[in-house]
């Protein structure tokens, strides 16, 4: 319907803030409802993938459980690489470093391939358990540490002169964990795990069966 010779009229003499007002007003509509849209789509965008974070502090050694730990979501771009996404993965496994309540779990926290390899350096590393012939060393060292590792053979010569030889098994071994303090009656001897390449390792463990073994600090 064609507009009236009054309409016209009116339209021609309304002042500008009045269509001023009515253009703000759209414009701040349109404003509006793109800023809805672009939060939603954020939204979308991160609400993130599920990981697997520590229920509570966690303690070199503890061997996890579903109670352990619990699943959040985080942005994709948040996560470290090797993080551990599925309970199921996470169960069973040994914690080989602190971890604080909250903290996302990786694989390099927990005993496995991943940890030994990047704790050597060496793609063909393996992890050795070692009891020390004094067991106030493992009071002593903590994961992390560099150690060499040497046997004691106290059989050799004379028994009036004898004196422990030692000889070095394996150098720069990193110790990946120190397994916690036992009590009570059944209490047992510390055990020190130490990543190294696959030649040293075998050494060790082959010495660990017969000989006495100790550690000296890098």
């Amino acid at each position: 319907m064609a507009p009236t010779l009054l309409g016209r009229v009116g339209a021609a003499v309304r002042p500008d803030w009045a269509r001023t007002d009515t253009a703000r007003r759209v414009t701040a509509g349109v404003l509006i409802v793109a800023a809805g849209v672009l939060l939603l789509r954020d939204g979308l965008r991160d609400s993130g993938a599920p990981v697997l974070v520590a229920a509570h502090d966690l303690t070199p050694g503890t061997v996890l459980t579903p109670d352990d730990v619990r699943v959040v979501a985080r942005p994709d771009p948040d996560l470290p690489e090797g993080s551990v996404r599925v309970v199921a993965d996470a169960s069973g496994r040994t914690v080989a470093s602190p971890v604080r309540a909250g903290e996302m779990l990786t694989d390099v926290r927990l005993l496995g391939p991943r940890l030994t390899e990047a704790a050597a350096g060496a793609p063909d590393a393996r992890m050795v358990p070692v009891r020390l012939t004094d067991p106030g060393l493992s009071e002593l060292i903590r994961a992390g540490d560099r150690v060499d590792v040497l046997t004691v053979d106290q059989t050799s010569g004379p028994t009036e002169t004898r004196r422990p030889a030692a000889t070095v098994l394996a150098t720069d071994a990193t110790v990946v964990l120190v397994s916690p303090e036992s009590s009570g009656a059944g209490r047992r001897d510390r055990v020190v795990m130490l990543a190294l390449p696959a030649p040293a390792a075998g050494a060790v463990a082959t010495a660990s069966l017969t000989d006495a073994l100790t550690v000296t600090l890098r």
